[in-house]
């Protein structure tokens, strides 16, 4: 796992509050994204679970206010060898957090088609999620591991968003990373990502 310390330092900030605001910068800047990435890399190169999740429940977690919690790597894996198969293209899920669950029905697809023969382009991931604290980490994770596909910031009940991001990987092989796009608030993207209100 990688340690608050480790990120703040990554980062360049002094304390854990700071850090969602400014690695949502750094994922929105083409160059620091990739100079942030590769620093990460030198801690840890296992992809295939949620690297902040220890320190993020630490330091960002809202249970009582939010009724945020968080799902045990365990918990994640099993979830997503259950539907896996139910659409092998496709991904949705709404509350999202950091990706954890995301990333295991990544890594359980990457693992079944094989790493030699995973093509990014084949698969889009749908995530929504509210929280501000937890949006820059889920940027982080899906464009780190270069997944293709879109997050919603925002409310997925009354389907009401901040933002939307589309995160491009157009490389067909396993390793690259994906672009962050931030959205223009168009009607187009509305009806197309069933949008009921911009906020």
């Amino acid at each position: 796992m990688i340690t608050t310390e480790q990120i703040n330092r990554i980062l360049n900030v002094n304390d854990s509050y700071k850090q969602p605001a400014k690695l949502l910068d750094l994922m929105l800047d083409d160059k620091k994204r990739v100079e942030t990435f590769l620093q990460f890399l030198e801690i840890e190169t296992n992809m295939s679970y949620e690297w902040f999740q220890e320190a993020y429940e630490l330091e960002h977690a809202d249970r009582k206010g939010g009724k945020q919690d968080f799902t045990p790597h365990a918990l994640g894996k099993l979830l997503s060898r259950l539907v896996i198969d139910a659409s092998p293209i496709h991904y949705f899920e709404a509350a999202c957090g950091n990706g954890g669950i995301m990333i295991n029905h990544w890594n359980e697809q990457r693992l079944a088609i094989g790493i030699a023969n995973y093509n990014p382009t084949f698969f889009w991931y749908h995530v929504e999620e509210l929280s501000d604290r937890s949006l820059p980490f889920l940027i982080f994770n899906m464009a780190i591991r270069g997944i293709n596909g879109v997050i919603l910031h925002g409310d997925s009940i009354a389907r009401e968003f901040k933002d939307v991001y589309f995160i491009r990987n157009m490389r067909e092989q396993y390793g690259a990373f994906s672009e962050v796009i931030k959205m223009e608030k168009t009607e187009i993207l509305m009806n197309e990502l069933n949008i009921g209100k911009w906020v």
